[in-house]
């Protein structure tokens, strides 16, 4: 549960709630014990923003530490060191990894684990059949099994009555006892949660006059990369500047948006006729980085970017497809040449991340969509 940790951090000038918790980070076999910071838009600071995907790589590699070795050495940002002794962890990776995707949805005002179950048993006593106590049960071990006691916020019965509500009358408790519930234990289940029913009917609820407040969705980050050749399947790789999909700008043909940009970037002729000979993106760019820049590029390259943009997505249908695919996710773009363009991992100012989102927008509104902005 949030609590009181909330916090935020600012991207693309959007502010981005947050929360923290404990963590220890494995980092050259030692032990940090640290904050890991969770965002409402997927991302994870674990030393670094990753997204969700990540996140869980990190945990399947030990990176994010789940499991203390006997004899391990830890420190707290040289507050102490110690060396673990007979430790014990009741975290793995999939709890932690379960948690943190409850987290994000809490902090997206969406049901987290614990509200879908509530829900699934909410359907079973409006119908109390066994298909709906099974699925009931099934949103139950969906719960991680550290934050279930903590299911009804009852903290004299904890879950006891959920378990053996969705037992059933015969049936064994979906924990370690495994007991089997009598028809009185279960009777006496039942009860309470048609006397919590009533109790939340007399709640009174709050809706904010003008709907909820809006969700993230998940952040989609375009990994650095140097695409040689169009894919059949290119996926979120389509979406790089450098990626080889032809422009027509005016009357010149480029080789792709890197091409076009850097070819504008330079002040002379014959300069730009190399930029947009180069094998790659990458190669324009270090032609173009050799020859001199045109005056007052850096106030308008914002704009040019975004009219390649534009072309490249009206020309090619099918990448736009791609881009429309991310829905209204930030779009993080990583750039190692470019703490302007790129987001890097937080540090940058992700320019070519937030136009791709203008861009997306712009093209979802179209024609059919015009009357929107109208």
């Amino acid at each position: 549960m949030l609590g009181n940790r909330i916090i935020h951090r600012t991207a693309d000038g959007v502010r981005i709630p947050g929360t923290w918790r404990h963590a220890f980070i494995c980092n050259g076999g030692s032990y940090f014990l640290t904050d890991l910071f969770i965002y409402a838009d997927g991302l994870i600071d674990c030393w670094e923003l990753v997204t969700l995907e990540e996140f869980e790589q990190k945990l399947r590699r030990g990176w994010v530490a789940t499991s203390l070795p006997e004899g391990g050495k830890a420190s707290a940002h040289h507050l102490a060191s110690w060396t673990f002794g007979d430790p014990y962890t009741w975290l793995t990776p999939d709890l932690l990894l379960a948690e943190v995707r409850d987290t994000v949805d809490e902090l997206n005002g969406r049901p987290d684990s614990t509200a879908r179950c509530l829900a699934a048993v909410d359907v079973f006593m409006a119908d109390r059949t066994e298909d709906h106590r099974a699925a009931a049960r099934a949103a139950y071990l969906a719960v991680p099994e550290t934050v279930r006691h903590y299911a009804l916020g009852d903290m004299d019965r904890k879950d006891r009555p959920l378990r053996v509500l969705v037992a059933g009358p015969g049936g064994r408790t979906p924990d370690e006892r495994a007991e089997v519930v009598t028809q009185e234990q279960y009777d006496h289940a039942v009860a309470y949660f048609e006397e919590r029913e009533q109790w939340r009917a007399k709640a009174a609820s709050r809706v904010p006059a003008d709907g909820p407040a809006s969700s993230f969705a998940p952040a989609v980050k375009i990994y650095h990369s140097y695409p040689q050749r169009a894919l059949e399947d290119p996926g979120k790789q389509a979406l790089r500047n450098d990626y080889p999909a032809p422009i027509t700008v005016g009357d010149i043909a480029c080789p792709s948006v890197a091409h076009a940009y850097w070819a504008r970037s330079v002040a002379e002729p014959e300069a730009r006729t190399a930029v947009l000979a180069a094998e790659s993106g990458a190669k324009a760019r270090t032609v173009a980085a050799a020859a001199p820049r045109r005056e007052g590029w850096e106030g308008v390259r914002t704009a040019v970017m975004a009219g390649l943009l534009r072309a490249k997505y009206e020309q090619h249908p099918d990448l736009a497809a791609i881009l429309l695919a991310t829905g209204d996710a930030t779009v993080l773009y990583d750039d190692a040449d470019s703490d302007f363009w790129g987001d890097n991992g937080g540090r940058g100012r992700n320019w070519t991340g937030r136009l791709l989102e203008l861009v997306r927008s712009e093209l979802r509104a179209g024609p059919a969509g015009q009357a929107l902005v109208d």
